[in-house]
């Protein structure tokens, strides 16, 4: 099995908020993209799971709007079965991976046998994981994590929403910040964080948390 009461949370790392190039592109989101490899290798090495979250929308998803304010609603993004909802080369699973998609209900016997893969891939309709897939509670409680260790995009919106889903949960929340990029216009989380005790910490420095 996988290294017992440890988890990754990687949060949106897909192109069209990754690239240049993509419809809501988190500027200078490249530069993280050498910490995100590593830590998708440190995970492949040390049998480590990763639950991967993604946006999956279709044109009558809430969030999205031809008239977006940029904060709480957004142009079209990360749509259904497009490239720009595809994971960057630094975090894409490798097969197998399990996914679990927002619009179906699994049993607690599917979840079981979802998450006997390394990686999980969440698909999700909004911008917090746990409002927009309604299984990954019950994955989270069949994992089981005691620490969980977060990265990804964007700081201030989907990041956010997991780091604080998972420490009021009673998790062991730890942020990497060389792997998390924000949003303009959108108040940092930092100091709602701090009264949640989640830890920032460096890429560097992960290996004196794990333990």
């Amino acid at each position: 099995m996988f290294v017992k009461d440890i988890l990754f949370w990687n949060v949106d790392t897909q192109f069209d908020f990754m690239s240049a190039f993509g419809k809501l592109y988190a500027q200078g989101a490249e530069q993280i993209q050498p910490v995100l490899g590593q830590l998708t290798t440190f995970a492949e090495k040390n049998n480590i799971q990763v639950v991967n979250t993604a946006d999956f929308h279709y044109s009558n998803s809430k969030e999205l709007s031809d008239t977006p304010n940029f904060i709480t609603t957004f142009p079209a993004h990360c749509m259904a079965n497009t490239s720009g909802a595809a994971y960057v080369k630094e975090t894409n699973p490798k097969a197998p991976f399990s996914e679990v998609f927002w619009n179906i209900n699994y049993s607690e016997k599917e979840i079981r046998n979802l998450i006997t893969n390394r990686n999980i891939v969440i698909r999700k309709d909004a911008f917090d994981v746990f409002q927009g897939n309604k299984n990954t509670h019950a994955i989270l409680k069949l994992i089981a994590p005691k620490k969980v260790f977060v990265y990804g995009v964007t700081t201030n919106v989907c990041v956010d929403c997991a780091v604080v889903g998972l420490a009021q949960r009673g998790i062991s929340v730890y942020v990497i910040e060389d792997a998390i990029k924000e949003l303009p216009n959108i108040p940092l989380p930092f100091s709602n964080w701090n009264t949640l005790k989640v830890k920032r910490i460096r890429f560097e420095d992960i290996e004196k948390y794990i333990n």
